[in-house]
This record gives C-alpha cells, structure tokens and sequence, in this order.
C-alpha cells in the first residue's frame, strides 16, 4: 500500500513539475518536498512498515505450506 502512494506521490509531482505550477503555496506544494515525500513513503514500504506483502501464514500467502509430511510421499 505504501508502494503504491509513493507511485502517486511521484506522478502528482512529475505532473506539477510538468505544469510548471504551485496551486498558490510553493512552501506547501513543491516538487522537492513531494520527491521527498515519495521517497519516505518508498522507503517505508522497503523496511516492511505498513501492509506489503507476507511471506506466510494464513493471510493469503503464496505458494502452498504444509506442515509435517507432505503428501503423496510415500
């Protein structure tokens, strides 16, 4: 989830830098502050902060997990 704000964050800032505008606040909403917002909420999302991707257990994990023996083996 905090990869895909960040992919937000960073095509509103390409489209502000594209567009060459501020919306009335350059302190509030430049391009530098939204690239360092995006890259705090990519970096977020790489030290596992937030919900990404589990590697197992019972949220929906992939890939099958058995526990013991597996099966249809002798």
């Amino acid at each position: 989830m905090l990869a895909i704000l960040a992919a937000v964050v960073f095509g509103f800032a390409l489209l502000i830098d594209l567009l060459n505008t501020d919306f009335g606040a350059p302190d509030l909403f430049n391009w530098n502050t939204l690239v360092l917002i995006g890259l705090l909420l990519l970096s977020l999302y790489l030290a596992g902060v937030g919900s990404g991707p589990r590697g197992g257990g019972g949220g929906g994990g992939g890939g099958r997990w058995y526990r013991g023996r597996r099966p249809g083996r002798g």
